[in-house]
C-alpha cells in the first residue's frame, strides 16, 4: 500500500449469479472490456478458478465473480487502510460487524468484509501492488440509507474520512485524506431492506443514453427515492441480477 491510497476506494467486486449475463450487461452500458485471470488459490472458495477483470481502457478497477455460498449478489467497494488486521479489531467497538475475517488475495493484497453500524457492506483492503487508484470506471460512491443517517464516526475512525456539507442541502460530501472526494451521502427513502448500502457510480459518456441502454438490457429502477435533483442526473438502477448501481458522467 502506498500512503496516497489510504482512505480511498481502490477496488470493486461484483458477485453475480450469472457472470456471463453481467459481463454482457456492463459491456453494453459502460463499454467495459474483460480479461480472464487464472487464480491458483481463489479468494472466494479456494482452488483454481477464473476471475474476470473488468476494464475501462487499460484500467482494471473491478472484478466479477460467481456469487459464493456465503455471499449475496451485489457490488462491494474496498477502502484502503495501512493494516487490515488493525482496522478489523476496531470494527466492533465502532458499532460495526465483521462479515469475513482478513484473508489473503494472492498477488493482490489482504482484504476483509464488514458491515457498518447501519448495515452497509464494505470491504477493507491493503494493496500489495503498484497500480494506482482506479479513476476511469467509477465516480464517487453513493451511500444510501433511510433519511439522512450516516455512521460518521465509523468511517472517520477507520478510514480518516471527513463529512463536509455540500451546496445541495440534501447531500453530504465524504472526503478522504487530503480532501479527496470519495463518496456522497444523499437524503433518501430506501426500501431495499433495513440495511443501508454502498452503491457504485459507474462512469459513462452520457447518463441518459446509458440509462436507456441499461433498461433495454434488463435493468430496472432501484427501490430508492432520493431527495433533490440527484436522481435525474445520477440515477440508481438495478442490473438484471438485482445489484444496485448509479450512473455518472465521465
Amino acid at each position: 500500500m502506498t500512503q496516497s491510497k489510504a482512505g480511498q476506494i481502490v477496488w470493486h467486486d461484483l458477485f453475480t449469479s450469472d457472470r456471463e449475463c453481467s459481463m454482457a450487461f456492463y459491456q453494453h452500458v459502460a463499454n467495459w472490456t474483460y480479461e480472464v485471470e487464472r487464480a491458483s488459490d481463489f479468494a472466494w472458495g479456494g482452488g483454481e478458478k477464473d476471475f474476470i477483470l473488468a476494464l475501462s481502457g487499460d484500467e482494471a478497477g473491478a472484478g466479477l465473480a460467481e456469487t459464493p455460498a456465503e455471499q449475496e449478489n451485489g457490488w462491494t467497494a474496498y477502502i484502503e487502510v495501512p493494516d487490515v488486521d488493525v482496522a478489523i479489531k476496531r470494527v466492533g467497538t465502532l458499532g460495526g460487524k465483521i462479515v469475513r475475517e482478513p484473508f489473503e488475495v494472492p498477488g493482490v493484497g489482504r482484504n476483509a468484509l464488514v458491515r457498518d453500524p447501519l448495515g452497509a457492506l464494505v470491504g477493507i483492503s491493503l494493496s500489495r501492488h503498484s497500480f494506482p487508484v482506479p479513476r476511469q470506471q467509477f465516480g464517487p460512491e453513493v451511500y444510501v440509507s433511510n433519511g439522512t443517517d450516516f455512521p460518521q464516526a465509523f468511517y472517520a475512525e477507520l478510514f480518516g474520512w471527513q463529512v463536509s456539507p455540500a451546496t445541495d442541502k440534501n447531500r453530504v460530501a465524504l472526503l478522504g485524506p487530503r480532501g479527496v472526494l470519495v463518496a456522497n451521502q444523499h437524503a433518501a427513502s430506501w426500501s431495499a431492506g433495513s440495511n443501508a448500502a454502498w452503491v457504485p457510480c459507474i462512469k459513462v459518456a452520457s447518463v441518459s443514453d446509458a440509462c436507456r441502454t441499461a433498461e433495454t438490457n434488463g435493468a430496472r429502477p432501484a427501490s430508492v427515492v432520493i431527495s433533490g435533483a440527484v436522481q435525474a442526473h445520477s440515477p440508481i438502477l438495478c442490473d438484471p441480477d438485482g445489484a444496485p448501481f448509479a450512473l455518472g458522467i465521465e
